[in-house]
Order: structure tokens, then sequence, then C-alpha cells
């Protein structure tokens, strides 16, 4: 059974200017529009640079929906699959990949819904690092603060 609130609101809006992109590094941009604290889902949108680019070989603990707006990647341990503007993808919980965006002409502009966390792995497989849901709404506060000067960036948090 379904509990609805009558006080809950009929949506929340955010503008790109209330959810600034930040800069991440060589790998581009980001920007998060919403957490879900208690279910462990977060909502990206990144841009990556039209100069090439590849991401850490990653695992995901759940699974992974991905949109893209615009340019094209694919994943290095399946070029032939490749995503380009219109694209959705699938990933189910357990994937392994290393995601590489080619060099061209055009910025690369994906949406990510990600569940649980990924696990970022060292050459030999090993984890080195997590990022999860709590992990981004802390990491993009503060890069909305120090580039920006957003204090408390008002991302869409739930279940928190």
């Amino acid at each position: 059974m379904t509990i609805i609130s009558e006080d809950a609101p009929s949506a929340l809006h955010r503008s790109p200017l209330d959810l600034p992109f930040v800069d991440i590094g060589p790998t581009g941009l980001l920007q998060l529009l919403q957490v879900d604290l208690a279910n462990g889902v977060w909502v990206v949108r990144n841009r990556f640079p039209a100069a090439g680019t590849t991401l850490q070989t990653h695992r995901h603990t759940g699974h992974v929906h991905a949109f893209t707006q615009s340019g094209s990647w694919h994943y290095l341990e399946s070029p032939e699959a490749q995503n380009c503007a219109g694209s959705y993808l699938f990933e189910p919980a357990g994937s392994t990949h290393t995601l590489h965006v080619p060099a061209g002409d055009e910025e690369t502009e994906v949406c990510f819904t990600i569940s649980g966390a990924n696990l970022n792995l060292a050459a030999d497989g090993t984890i080195e690092s997590v990022l999860d849901a709590p992990g981004i709404l802390a990491a993009y506060r503060a890069l909305c603060e120090a580039q920006h000067g957003v204090a408390d960036a008002p991302v869409v948090v739930v279940g928190g």
C-alpha cells in the first residue's frame, strides 16, 4: 500500500542555475540532480570533453540507467556498442567496465541514474575507492561551494 502525504509538493524543479556543473578534472563536468539516501540512488549529468576521455575501470553494486544527450561513448570492453545522442543503456548490478569518450568535435553529455555504489578499480582489480549517494552529495556540495560560491546546493534529497 502506498500512502501519499497531503503535504507533499506536486513536483520539485531545479534550473541549471540552481545546480551548477562542477569541474571534476580531466574527465569533465558533473551536475548532481538527486540523491535518495535511503535507497542509495543518485542521478547525475556528466559532460565529457571532446578531446577523448577514459574513466577509471569500475564495478557497479546496483543497476544503472544511462541516457546519452549528445556526443558518443562506449565501453573499452565492448567498443562495438556505441552510445550516441538518444541512446539508452541499462547496466545490471555487478557489471564492470571502462567508459571511453572518443576524441571528436562534440562534447558528450550523459545522464546516469545509479543504484548503489561505484567501486573504482586498480589495474589488478582491487578496489581503490568507492563512490555512493552520500559521498557524491558531500563532494558535489563541496565543489559547488569552492567553484561557484554556492554553500548548500539545492540537490533534490529524499530518504535522508
